[in-house]
């Protein structure tokens, strides 16, 4: 028998989601930590405010379960394992990976993964097994919420029911070890699912990504040196139009929402992993750019990340699309060299990737669905 549960991992406030984001819009301040991370909306029992509404798993000994673990938080990254066990990552987004096993999982905001749990046989001794989730931070000066959320693997029938076994956990800044589980992420890339990975490129991009400052015009302004935060790609921070984009391109009135200039390369090249970068160069401006892209283009784009306010990982969705994941280093991306080390052969197809710290990753798709 193969049964399916969905995990959602995610996050909790003490208020009103919808006011926090209102506030940090209208200030620029940086996102309040969770006050807990949970597993299919709850902290776990090791939080009296959910004892008796954690989530609990029952299955039956010897059988084989098929886990949809879906990260719907809004800023964490986390860490996924369940004690005494280990799981068999099958899917990515949505599309088959060579399978691999594994004793815990990394997933990014937005990002879904297929595992199947093999439960143990009849006449073992426990009942009981704690599921659990941990956050990854990859900037120190950032706020985190450290707390570890559960939920609880019930075998049904069994003798025991002591206190569950807890699984082991990466730590909440061990980087390394997500970069080394997303590194086994492959395409089936068979005779049955062929990777059908682009080869010819008619667009080439490398898109950096910050955290930056926009100079206070009006207040109040709650970022770093009184001004606010604000995301930026290519040192533009989106600016939402005052109408839809795609309907504008539609009517040939692009040019009144948007500009078609979003630039190919970083518009002043720097060294995007350095050290103590100068002051000057966290600063951006906002701005309502496009790339424009005939039908059929086949893209590549390199996503850099940079060490602006301390740099972070970044979780780059492609929507309405899937992407080849073709590379990734840390690092400045040495367009020379780097492409020679691309995985061409079974690179994994994927929606959402995570541009490490201070690293890059490089992407490829057809440009074949305009509506989205």
């Amino acid at each position: 028998m193969l049964s399916r549960s969905p995990l959602l991992v995610g996050e909790w406030w003490n208020e009103d989601i919808r006011k926090l984001i209102a506030n940090v819009l209208s200030t620029g301040s940086d996102f309040p930590p969770s006050d807990a991370n949970t597993i299919n909306g709850q902290p776990g029992d090791r939080f009296p405010c959910s004892s008796n509404g954690t989530f609990r798993l029952p299955i039956e000994p010897g059988e084989t379960y098929m886990l949809h673990i879906i990260n719907a938080a809004l800023t964490n990254g986390f860490f996924f394992a369940i004690a005494g066990h280990r799981l068999t990552v099958v899917s990515s987004d949505g599309s088959y990976t060579k399978p691999f096993t594994t004793d815990h999982i990394f997933i990014d905001p937005g990002q879904t993964m297929t595992v199947l749990l093999k439960a143990r046989g009849r006449g073992h001794s426990k009942a009981r097994y704690y599921m659990a989730a941990r956050a990854l931070t990859t900037n120190a000066g950032a706020p985190l919420d450290n707390r570890i959320a559960t939920a609880v693997l019930e075998y049904i029938h069994a003798s025991s029911s002591g206190h569950p076994d807890f699984p082991t956990l990466p730590a909440n800044n061990d980087s390394s070890a997500a970069a080394a589980y997303t590194a086994r992420l492959r395409s089936l890339a068979s005779k049955e699912h062929p990777a059908d990975v682009p080869r010819n490129i008619d667009k080439r991009m490398i898109v950096t990504l910050a955290v930056n400052e926009i100079v206070c015009k009006k207040g109040p302004c709650k970022g770093p040196h009184g001004n606010r935060f604000a995301a930026s790609l290519n040192n533009i921070s989106f600016e939402m139009p005052r109408t839809d984009i795609l309907g504008a391109y539609y009517r040939s009135t692009i040019g009144s929402v948007a500009t078609t200039d979003f630039p190919d390369n970083p518009p002043s090249p720097f060294n995007f992993t350095a050290d103590n970068l100068p002051p000057e160069l966290a600063l951006t401006a906002r701005g309502t750019a496009v790339k424009v892209l005939a039908y059929g283009t086949v893209v590549e784009v390199v996503f850099q990340g940079t060490t602006i306010l301390g740099g972070d990982s970044h979780p780059m969705h492609l929507h309405g699309f899937s992407f080849h994941a073709v590379g990734r280093g840390i690092g400045n991306f040495d367009r020379r060299q780097d492409p020679a080390k691309y995985n061409l052969v079974d690179p994994p197809y994927q929606h959402t990737v995570s541009v490490p710290t201070n690293g890059w990753v490089a992407i490829r798709f057809r440009a074949v669905n305009p509506g989205e």
